[in-house]
């Protein structure tokens, strides 16, 4: 088993360096950061970008805080640390000599708990095409589909196999394909957008931060600069907060 974790570790990492090759992820944000810096405005001290490093870790990172809808943040968060309490639990139990421990296992069931629902209550309700196209949750695309697929699998499988008292028979197999699924699927899949986010999320905070703003606008409509452009001329009154109606509804008119 040990043997059996180095290798998906290993397959994580090579996969994930290929997807980074085949879509030039580390080439754009080196070159967005060398354009941003020629752009900006205000130059950053060290202690600014900690700043900014802690409030991506803490907003982005930690708490998801790019989700508007609170249901929506919390299916991703239990997903996340579902997944992140599983890994670790199983890690600990496989190398660690106290694996064993009653603690452990009560925090690996949890995590595959969290992570059954989490992954589950995405596909069923916030998946896009099923929540704003109204297909089926049943139509199943798996170069689109592979990394929930592959989720779900792994947090019903681990359950299953925990419930027939970890036999290693098919249930064994069953957690064992899952996994391969999940971990030697990287380059097919989104997981390695999980290391991806938050380097992303800190660019987007260092170019709002340092005037450079990703060649974005940067003046407010309250601005008297930005009211005199021809375009917002029929804005000029207009409330700061007009155009907010767009949320009232959810767009499921299929």
């Amino acid at each position: 088993m040990q043997t059996y974790v180095i290798i998906m570790v290993a397959l994580v990492i090579v996969m994930t360096v290929m997807d980074m090759l085949h879509k030039k992820s580390a080439k754009y944000f080196f070159d967005n950061a060398n354009k941003a810096k020629k752009n900006a405005t205000t130059e950053l001290s060290a202690g600014d970008k900690v700043n900014i490093a802690a409030a991506t870790i803490a907003t982005d990172v930690i708490s998801a805080g790019e989700f508007n809808n609170p249901v929506r943040r919390l299916v991703h968060l239990l997903t996340m640390y579902g997944f992140i309490l599983f890994n670790a639990a199983t890690a600990v139990m496989i190398f660690s000599a106290n694996g064993a421990d009653a603690m452990w296992t009560q925090i690996w069931h949890i995590g595959a708990i969290m992570l059954f629902v989490g992954s589950f209550w995405f596909w069923f309700v916030f998946k896009v095409d099923v929540a704003a196209e109204g297909n089926s949750p049943f139509n199943i695309d798996l170069r689109r589909d592979a990394f929930s697929l592959s989720l779900m699998a792994t947090s019903v499988s681990a359950l299953i196999w925990s419930f027939n008292g970890n036999a290693m028979g098919w249930e064994f197999a069953f957690v064992i394909l899952a996994t391969v699924s999940l971990f030697g699927g990287v380059y097919w899949s989104k997981f390695s957008h999980m290391f991806f986010k938050p380097f992303a999320a800190y660019d987007k905070r260092i170019t709002k931060a340092d005037g450079s703003a990703e060649n974005l606008p940067t003046l407010n409509r309250d601005e008297p600069e930005q009211q005199k452009r021809h375009s917002m001329e029929l804005l000029v009154d207009a409330p700061m907060d007009m155009g907010l109606g767009i949320k009232r509804e959810k767009p499921n008119h299929y």
